[in-house]
């Protein structure tokens, strides 16, 4: 019969599997992450990492919502909203500077957690990981630069559908030809992301809705066209 650990580190090392970051590892180096991986439950508007604290982990998210910010004057500045899967505070493990912004979960949210000494050894002795890491920060840079064209290029539709697209992308599920973004969102979020008022996001994203376009029943937001979303980003 299992022990209670066994079991523990078997249901962790099925989890590993299935992050982007672990893809390649092998079921022994799994193993060895597993059994130094720890799970903690953030529940809603905790802060996972707060600006200039020294960086002494890294997150990973397995369920759930996290808004990374910075606090400018009386103005929350959004950078990313994040879900499953996602890495937070690897480039201050990396660099050893202070973290670079702060993170606050959305909805209750499941993590694994590893220390920096963790971390350091994975990327120093398990390949697979560091190639991933670098394809992971490449892609955040891709999304970056797409996003400072489409801010400098479109107008307030067209960066709204162009934001809804690309977390349906990352964070969809398809069923029944829909696709239902998996991560919380509120319409002053999307606002702050696009560089656009409350209102103006409300007024675009009732226009897609009353376009058959989109719906946000049950607090998430389903893409039903997609193509009709992407006919505002050119």
């Amino acid at each position: 019969m299992l022990k209670m650990d066994e079991i523990r580190k078997d249901n962790t090392r099925n989890l590993l599997a299935d992050i982007e970051l672990f893809a390649g590892l092998t079921p022994t180096q799994l193993d060895w992450v597993a059994q130094r991986a720890h799970r903690r439950i953030f529940e809603a508007g905790r802060n996972v990492i707060t600006i200039e604290q020294p960086g002494e982990a890294v997150y990973i998210i397995l369920h759930g919502t996290v808004k990374i910010h910075i606090e400018q004057g009386e103005r929350d500045v959004i950078l990313s909203i994040l879900g499953s899967g996602d890495l937070l505070g690897e480039m201050s493990l990396i660099d050893s500077i202070g973290r670079s912004a702060s993170a606050v979960t959305l909805e209750s949210s499941l993590m694994l957690w590893m220390d920096k000494t963790t971390f350091t050894h994975i990327l120093e002795n398990f390949p697979p990981v560091a190639r991933n890491l670098v394809k992971i920060l490449s892609s955040r840079v891709r999304l970056s630069d797409q996003l400072i064209q489409a801010l400098a290029t479109l107008d307030v539709n067209g960066r709204v559908a162009r934001q809804l697209l690309a977390f349906a992308e990352k964070y969809g599920h398809d069923k029944d030809g829909v696709t239902q973004i998996r991560i919380a969102l509120t319409q002053g979020d999307i606002a702050d992301l696009v560089g656009a008022s409350r209102k103006r996001v409300n007024q675009a994203m009732v226009m897609f809705k009353e376009q058959g376009l989109i719906d946000d029943a049950d607090g998430r937001i389903t893409i039903r066209d997609g193509e009709g979303l992407a006919r505002y980003c050119r």
